[in-house]
C-alpha cells in the first residue's frame, strides 16, 4: 500500500489527454477556450484587490505603522517565488486543477490528495468569510441610500445580540436571523461561474476595471491629505509588530494561484499562464503599498483599528462623499474576489474527480456553458448555506495556513520535476540559479541579522505554556537547516528553496490553535481518503486491471 499511496500520474498522459480533449476521461466535450493575457491578469486582480485592501490593511496598519507597506513588499516577494514555480508548473502541466495536480505530478496521489483537501480550505471556507464581509459593505451602502433591511435579515445566529433574538421573528419558538445578502451574492455569483467563463471573464474585467479606478482616485486625492510626520517612527512596535498582520495581508494575496485552475479555458495557457500570474501580482503589489502609505500618512496608525479604515480617514479630513465611493468599489471589490474563487473550486474539484478521487459527477461538463456544471452548483451550496447562517469571519488564519502549505508543495515539486533540456514551445520556463553557497550565505546572514529574535524564540524561558507556541517555528528551523544542506550538497535551484522557506516562515507567524485546526481538517480529509478515495482512483484501477 505504501508504494501506492505515492503513485504518480504521468506528465505525457495528461498532455495527451489534454491535447486530444479527454482530460476528464469521458465524453463530455471540451472548455471554451476564451481566456487572454489580459483576462489572466484582471482574474489575478480580482481575486487579490478584495476585502484585503478595504478592511484587514486596518488591523496591520496599526500594529506595523507605516512599516506595514513592508509587510506588502515581503508577501508579495514570498508570493513572486510561489507564483514563479506555479508559472513553470502551469507552462508544463497546463490543465486545470492547480497545486492539486502539480502534486499529483511530482509527490504522487497521496500529497495530491491532501492539498486538494487543503485547497478547499482557501476556496470554498475562504469565500464564506469574504460573502459575509459583502454582506456589510452592501448593508453600508444601503444606509447610505437612506435604506436598510430588518436586522433579523442581515445578521446571523452567532452574533446576534439578546435584543435582535427577541425582535426576530420565531416560527416554532426558533428566532429566524438570516444573512439574506451573504447568501443572494453567492447565488448570483456562482450563476455567473454556472452560464460560461466568456461571461464570468467580462464581469470579472468590468469590475477590475471599476475598483483600479476608484483605487487610484482614493490614492491621488488621499496623497493632497498626508501629514509626512505620520510616517515617523517607521516601524512604532518593531519588524514584530509589521509581522503581526501577516496572516491578514497574506489573506488579500491568496487568491493570483486560482488563476492557474483555468489552464483548460486559456487560448494559450503555456505562455498566457506566467504572463497573468505575475503581472496581477505585481499590479496588486504596487496598490497596497501605495494605499498603506496614504492611510498611515492622512491619519495616525494607532487610529487604523477600526472595520473600513479607507473610508474611516476620508471622514477624518471631512471628504464623507470619498467614503461613499469606497463603499461602492468595496462592494465591487468583494463581489470580483466571490467570483474568482467560486470559479477555482470547482475546477479543482472537477480535476480531483477525472482522477476517481471523487465521485465522477464532480467532473460533468455542461453540455451547452462547457463549465463544471454539479461541481459548481456544490460549491454555491458549501458557501452560500454557511454563509445565510453562520459568522465565519475568524477563517482569515485558517484559509492562509492552508495556502501557504500549497504553495511550499508547488515550490518543492518544481525540484523534483525534471528539467527539460529545450522547450518544443515558446514557454515561460523558470531560470535555474545555483543555491548551493547562496542559501548557506542568506541563511548565516538573517541569523546574524535577526540574532535576538531568534534566541528569544528558541529560549525555553516561560515554561509549556510560552514556548508551545514557538513549536511552528521549532519545525521551521529543522525544514531550513535540511534544506540548506540539501542544497550546498544538491545544488538546488534559488528560486524554489526561497519559496519553500518564505512560505514555511510566515506559516510559523499565524497562531498555533490555526496549525491545530488545520491538522484536524488534514485528518479528516485522509478519512475520506482512506475510505473512498484510494480505491476509487484510476491509477488504482490500472494497477488492479
Amino acid at each position: 500500500m505504501s508504494n501506492s499511496l505515492f503513485r504518480k500520474k504521468s506528465l505525457a498522459t495528461i498532455l495527451k489527454d489534454a491535447k486530444d480533449g479527454l482530460a476528464d476521461g469521458h465524453e463530455t466535450g471540451g472548455m471554451h477556450k476564451v481566456l487572454k493575457v489580459k483576462d489572466l491578469t484582471a482574474m489575478g486582480i480580482a481575486a487579490v484587490i478584495g476585502a484585503g485592501i478595504f478592511s484587514t490593511i486596518g488591523e496591520a496598519s496599526f500594529h506595523g505603522g507605516p512599516g506595514v507597506s513592508l509587510l506588502f513588499v515581503i508577501t508579495a516577494i514570498t508570493c513572486g517565488f510561489s507564483a514563479l514555480c506555479y508559472a513553470e508548473f502551469a507552462s508544463r502541466v497546463p490543465v486545470s486543477g492547480s497545486a492539486y495536480t502539480y502534486s499529483y505530478v511530482t509527490f504522487g496521489e497521496l500529497a495530491a490528495w491532501v492539498i486538494g483537501w487543503a485547497l478547499i480550505l482557501e476556496y470554498a471556507i475562504g469565500n464564506i468569510a469574504v460573502a459575509i464581509s459583502w454582506s456589510g459593505y452592501f448593508n453600508n451602502l444601503l444606509g447610505g441610500l437612506g435604506l436598510s433591511l430588518p436586522p433579523w435579515l442581515a445578521s446571523n445566529y452567532d452574533s446576534a445580540s439578546p435584543a435582535l433574538i427577541a425582535a426576530a421573528p420565531h416560527i416554532a419558538g426558533i428566532p429566524i436571523i438570516l444573512n439574506l445578502p451573504a447568501f443572494i451574492i453567492v447565488v448570483i455569483v456562482t450563476y455567473l461561474a454556472y452560464v460560461g467563463i466568456q461571461e464570468s471573464k467580462r464581469s470579472a474585467n468590468f469590475m477590475v476595471a471599476l475598483k483600479i479606478l476608484v483605487i487610484l482616485f482614493v490614492i491621488v486625492v488621499g496623497f493632497f491629505y498626508v501629514n509626512k510626520a505620520n510616517w515617523s517612527p517607521f516601524m512604532p512596535n518593531g519588524f514584530s509588530g509589521v509581522m503581526k498582520g501577516v496572516s491578514a495581508v497574506f489573506f488579500a494575496y491568496i487568491g493570483f494561484d486560482a488563476v492557474s485552475t483555468t489552464a483548460e479555458e486559456c487560448a494559450n495557457p503555456q505562455r498566457d499562464l506566467p504572463k497573468g500570474m505575475i503581472y496581477s501580482l505585481i499590479i496588486c503589489t504596487v496598490l497596497y503599498v501605495l494605499i498603506s502609505f496614504v492611510l498611515t500618512g492622512m491619519v495616525p496608525f494607532y487610529n487604523l483599528k477600526v472595520d473600513d479604515p479607507l473610508a474611516f480617514v476620508f471622514d477624518q479630513v471631512h471628504l464623507p462623499w470619498i467614503s461613499y465611493l469606497i463603499s461602492v468599489s468595496a462592494v465591487v471589490a468583494t463581489t470580483s474576489v466571490l467570483l474568482v474563487f467560486q470559479i477555482g473550486q470547482p475546477r479543482i474539484w472537477m480535476s480531483m474527480s477525472r482522477d476517481g478521487l471523487l465521485p465522477r459527477r464532480f467532473s460533468t461538463i455542461h453540455r451547452r456553458f462547457k463549465t463544471p456544471s454539479y461541481a459548481t452548483i456544490i460549491t454555491g451550496l458549501l458557501v452560500g448555506i454557511p454563509a445565510l447562517f453562520l459568522n465565519l469571519t475568524i477563517v482569515t488564519d485558517l484559509t492562509s495556513i492552508g495556502t501557504l502549505f500549497a504553495f511550499i508543495l508547488v515550490c518543492g515539486g518544481v525540484l523534483i520535476l525534471p528539467r527539460e533540456e529545450k522547450a518544443t514551445t515558446k514557454r515561460f520556463q523558470l531560470p535555474y540559479i545555483n543555491g548551493q553557497w547562496i542559501v548557506p550565505a542568506l541563511v548565516v546572514g538573517l541569523i546574524i541579522l535577526f540574532n535576538k529574535e531568534i534566541l528569544l524564540k528558541l529560549s525555553m524561558e516561560g515554561g509549556w505554556n510560552v514556548w508551545k507556541h514557538n513549536i511552528p517555528f521549532y519545525l521551521f528551523v529543522v525544514v531550513t537547516l535540511i534544506i540548506t544542506y540539501l542544497s550546498a550538497t544538491r545544488k538546488l535551484s534559488l528560486i524554489p528553496v526561497l519559496g519553500m522557506l518564505s512560505c514555511f516562515y510566515l506559516m510559523t507567524e499565524i497562531a498555533l490553535k490555526n496549525w491545530i485546526v488545520f491538522s484536524i481538517w488534514l485528518a479528516m480529509g485522509l478519512v475520506i481518503y482512506i475510505g473512498y478515495s484510494y480505491s476509487h482512483s484510476k491509477l488504482a484501477v490500472k494497477q488492479n486491471a
